[in-house]
């Protein structure tokens, strides 16, 4: 059998990379229920339909905000728990960057008074993308301090 040590702060890393990313999509999937809810919305639809939903717009930019989290989230979480092995405290602050970037990202995008271009950058896209990136070097880090 083989053992992997952990580094006395990893839990950490545990924390910002399994459980509050899991409170966040909790947070961010009650927005779209209240949004179905809001703009009639019914499933199986994961989308609104243009010309069919009175506010499939409004909607849509909801969902979309959510589903950028989902998208990425299995990435974030690879390489948090991969990076934590060296830089556990790293990678556990930019967990809490992802996080709270993503929960700005989705309000951002789901705000119908900005372009959804501007609604991406002015409210989390950058905080989000720091904390992924930022966790993807500390893998790559690690990932070559193994290569012997």
């Amino acid at each position: 059998m083989v053992a992997i040590e952990v580094p006395d702060s990893y839990g950490y890393v545990v924390l910002t990379a399994g459980v509050l990313p899991a409170v966040t999509n909790f947070l961010l999937s009650g927005k779209v229920m209240a949004a179905r809810k809001q703009y009639d919305v019914k499933y199986p639809n994961l989308y609104a339909v243009p010309g069919y939903h009175k506010n499939a717009d409004e909607f849509n930019r909801v969902q979309r905000g959510h589903q950028h989290m989902l998208e990425n989230l299995s990435d974030f979480r690879f390489v948090s728990f991969i990076g934590g092995m060296m830089h556990p405290v790293t990678c556990a602050v930019s967990g809490v960057l992802y996080c709270a970037g993503s929960y700005l990202y989705m309000m951002g995008y789901s705000d119908n008074k900005l372009d959804v271009k501007t609604a991406r950058l002015k409210k989390g896209g950058p905080i989000l993308m720091l904390g992924l990136m930022v966790n993807l070097v500390c893998a790559a880090k690690y990932a070559v301090s193994l290569i012997k």
